[in-house]
C-alpha cells in the first residue's frame, strides 16, 4: 500500500497512464472514469485528475479558477544510473526541461509528463541522499 499520495492535474488521463506505466514503471491501480486514474510505484500513489465540472480533484475552485498542469512542484524518482535512464527516455521521445545537473547530494534532471507536469529523476552520489542508505 502506498505511503504517500501526489495528485497531478493532467490534460489527458489515457496519455498520462501510458506515459507513467510505459516510461517510469508505474502500475495502474484504477481508472474508473475518463477524468480520473490512480497509479502506484512502490510507496508512491499517483492520483491523476483531468479538469472537469464533476467533483473531485479536477473540480474548479469556488471563484471559478480551474486546476491546470505544470508548475515546478514535483516528485522525485530515485534511479541507479541517471545517464542510462535519460538515454532510454530520450530515445523514447520524452521531453526534458534541462540537462543532468550535479548538486550536493546527487545528480538530477527534470522531465515533463504529457501535460507538462515535472518529474525529477535523481541519482544519489552520497549515501545519506539515497532513499535506502546502505
Amino acid at each position: 500500500m502506498a505511503t504517500v499520495s501526489v495528485r497531478y492535474i493532467v490534460n489527458d488521463i489515457d496519455a498520462a497512464i501510458a506515459f507513467y506505466t510505459r516510461h517510469l514503471g508505474f502500475d495502474e491501480v484504477m481508472h474508473p472514469a475518463s477524468t480520473f486514474a490512480m497509479l502506484s510505484r512502490g510507496d508512491l500513489r499517483l492520483v491523476l485528475s483531468a479538469p472537469s465540472g464533476a467533483g473531485g480533484g479536477g473540480q474548479a475552485m469556488p471563484d471559478g479558477t480551474r486546476p491546470e498542469p505544470g508548475g515546478w512542484n514535483r516528485f522525485t524518482l530515485e534511479v541507479s544510473d541517471l545517464a542510462a535512464t535519460v538515454d532510454v527516455l530520450q530515445k523514447a521521445g520524452v521531453h526534458f526541461r534541462n540537462q543532468i545537473v550535479t548538486g550536493v547530494g546527487g545528480k538530477q534532471i527534470l522531465l515533463d509528463d504529457p501535460s507538462g507536469n515535472p518529474i525529477e529523476l535523481f541519482e544519489p552520489t552520497v549515501r545519506e541522499a539515497a532513499l535506502t542508505p546502505s
